[in-house]
């Protein structure tokens, strides 16, 4: 009988050891995405980047965010390329942007990440647009053709961090030509086709804007050949009518949405 009622004291004790243990962890509050960059040695530019462009709050706060946090080393590479001497240099409200346009206002982690375009908190110019950012799934995570994921899945209290190997600039139209190569690699090869230099086409694209393209996909590069009956590809379009053919793409000065655009609108191109 002494054994017995010892032996439920014993099993009592555990399971109340067990219950104070679960009530522990239960009570353990993760952290937010600000405090874990700040317990990353690898994530300290990020955390003064942050706390320079006012953001600190903001991310702190709670919500479902993805954060692409770019390392240390990134940010260095990032400033050089630049001219900028040090984080310092940076202005705060060009900073504030390129951090912005690092985070989603979704919690995505890296499987439920697809290939295609999903929009960051960060706005274009003075405007309500949001702008986009291109994921590519084809090998691992890569971010507008340039900045690939080095470690996922770090949770966090409001969101979830992808460490990533390079800052993640402000795109332009041509960053995302590039970037979608399977849509439009053609035309990147004839906005940089040596015939029409002159007409300097990517720098200008790749300037401030605003612009509006019209961007034909490489399937539709394909109708066109067919149609001028080109079987040389696009070395075979003369290089005054390839040239021509990418301007009347290009509205210069606006930056129309889609659901702006109204029936029998007239605009300019180039």
């Amino acid at each position: 009988m002494k054994k017995l009622k010892l032996s439920l004291l014993v099993v009592l004790a555990v399971a109340l050891s067990l219950t104070a243990c679960k009530k522990e962890e239960d009570t353990v509050v993760a952290k937010n995405i600000v405090e874990l960059a700040q317990g990353n040695s690898n994530l300290s530019s990020l955390v003064a980047a942050v706390t320079k462009a006012g953001l600190a709050d903001e991310l702190s706060a709670s919500g479902t965010f993805t954060v692409f946090a770019p390392t240390d080393s990134a940010f260095a590479r990032f400033l050089r390329a630049k001219g900028y001497a040090n984080l310092d240099a940076v202005p705060n409200a060009v900073l504030e942007k390129i951090l912005l346009n690092h985070v989603l206002g979704v919690k995505k982690k890296a499987a439920d990440i697809t290939t295609g375009y999903v929009k960051t908190i960060g706005k274009y110019g003075t405007t309500a647009s949001f702008i986009n950012m291109y994921l590519n799934t084809a090998s691992g995570v890569k971010i507008n053709g340039t900045s690939k994921v080095i470690t996922a899945d770090i949770e966090a209290s409001n969101g979830i961090v992808h460490v990533v190997d390079e800052v993640i600039d402000l795109p332009t139209v041509v960053t995302f030509a590039i970037a979608d190569a399977a849509t439009f690699s053609t035309l990147v090869a004839a906005l940089t086709d040596s015939r029409i230099a002159d007409a300097n086409l990517v720098s200008t694209l790749s300037g401030t804007g605003p612009f509006t393209v019209f961007a034909p996909t490489n399937a539709a590069f394909t109708s066109l050949l067919d149609e001028l009956d080109v079987t040389t590809g696009l070395p075979g379009i003369g290089a005054s009518t390839l040239e021509s053919v990418l301007k009347y793409h290009v509205v210069a000065g606006a930056n129309v949405l889609a659901g702006s655009l109204t029936e029998g609108q007239v605009v300019t191109t180039f």
